[in-house]
């Protein structure tokens, strides 16, 4: 009974500190506290049992089958910034990594000089920075069971636009690739819903739009798309882990597909919930054209109960 009324209050606390993120102020800038605070989201943990696991248990009285809860949820892999001035990552304990260097400066959108500016050119840069939260969000989704652990090492760079130059500034070589010159291929939103945010390739900090919001979020999905898959022709390393015997690991981010990761916004307002874009959501304009997101990704897993899995079930 102890037990279960420490849980209850440390759930209730929890939840506590996200309503508080949920009502604060917009800000220009992020610090690492508060992005720890951030990750303690039931909304985006999604918390779910899913199936059972089955181990073979043997001991010297002989072999067993034995169970375990097989769970699904949600974790807070890394914090995506996209942002046009070169070393204003939003991110402010985090600028250092990403400062100007000599193959990239200077930042910001271009112009086609005439009054509508319908086919103004945006550039943001991109860093995908491991989530602060650890061991807080370990505990956090602790309270619901036990949680599975993410690919995510807090504090790792796993892109950084401005050491990514010739593909990110000149896209080289996607802007040759199918998925750049075919219209319809690999795109965020719909044409036919007239609610088409851009395309993901080529994988790069220029984008054709005139909405700044949709602009930054177009280029974090793009970021995402790049760090969890492997061999693409970027400077960067894969958020990704390795599936084993009761553990399987989120997979390639693809867009529009919640089960493949979800976004919660950090700035300019702090969201306690999650989407895939695009999103009907209130968008607002960062006055600096700095935006930042936590990408979760789902992780399944289930309690080793033995030597040797033998497979599991899943619910419907």
């Amino acid at each position: 009974m102890t037990r279960r009324r420490d849980t209850r209050t440390t759930r209730l606390r929890l939840a506590a500190a996200v309503m508080l993120l949920a009502g604060s102020a917009s800000a220009s800038t992020l610090s690492t506290a508060t992005i720890t605070m951030s990750a303690l989201s039931p909304d985006c943990l999604d918390y779910r049992i899913v199936g059972i696991c089955y181990w073979l248990h043997c001991s010297w009285y002989g072999c067993s089958v034995r169970t375990s809860v097989k769970i699904r949820h949600y974790i807070p892999d890394a914090v995506v910034s996209s942002y046009a001035n070169t070393g204003a990552n939003p991110w402010i304990d985090v600028r250092p990594m990403s400062l100007p260097n000599p193959t990239a400066q200077a930042g910001g959108d271009g112009t086609t000089s005439h009054s509508n500016e319908n086919d103004i050119a945006r550039f943001k840069n991109a860093d995908v920075i491991g989530d602060p939260a650890g061991m807080l969000f370990s505990r956090f989704a602790g309270t619901f069971g036990f949680a599975c652990s993410g690919a995510g090492s807090p504090l790792m760079p796993y892109l950084l636009s401005t050491f990514d130059t010739v593909a990110w500034r000149y896209n080289i070589p996607e802007s040759v690739y199918p998925e750049a010159l075919i219209p319809g291929m690999r795109e965020i939103g719909s044409r036919a819903a007239l609610d088409l945010w851009g395309n993901v390739y080529p994988r790069g900090g220029f984008l054709h739009e005139t909405d700044d919001y949709k602009t930054g979020a177009v280029v974090a999905q793009r970021a995402g798309d790049i760090v969890t898959r492997r061999g693409q022709l970027h400077v960067y390393q894969p958020l990704l882990a390795t599936a084993h015997d009761g553990y399987w690991p989120a997979g390639a981010l693809k867009e529009g597909d919640a089960s493949t990761g979800k976004w919660q916004e950090l700035t300019p307002t702090i969201s306690s919930h999650c989407a895939v874009f695009p999103n009907s959501d209130t968008h607002t304009q960062a006055r600096d054209g700095a935006y930042a997101w936590a990408l979760w990704r789902p992780y399944t897993c289930c309690k080793r109960m033995g030597q040797i899995f033998l497979g599991s079930t899943d619910f419907n």
